[in-house]
């Protein structure tokens, strides 16, 4: 049987101040990006809710258009994704 630390360790990809570490790090790296692009939080904000506020006028065809890109990325990061998780979980 299966330990609740290595159950939590293993869906989260380590333990959970090193995620925690990790999450950190990289978003002061993107936001460092992003800062350095011109981007502000508010900015990013307006226009999630602009684009979020559109979708409903974008009609049925960028719905499906959404799911095909999704589906075709899907097709590449969900076997390497997995791949990864299952080389880690024999190393461990």
């Amino acid at each position: 049987m299966v330990d609740q630390p290595s159950r939590t360790r293993r869906l989260l990809g380590g333990s959970f101040p090193q995620v925690i570490l990790k999450l950190l790090l990289l978003s002061f790296l993107v936001g460092l990006v992003l800062a350095s692009l011109g981007f502000t939080i508010e900015e990013l904000v307006f226009r999630i809710s602009l684009w979020i506020g559109y979708l409903p006028q974008l009609g049925w065809s960028a719905i499906v258009d959404a799911g095909r890109y999704l589906a075709l990325g899907a097709i590449i990061v969900v076997p390497i994704w997995l791949i990864v998780r299952v080389l880690e979980n024999v190393r461990s």
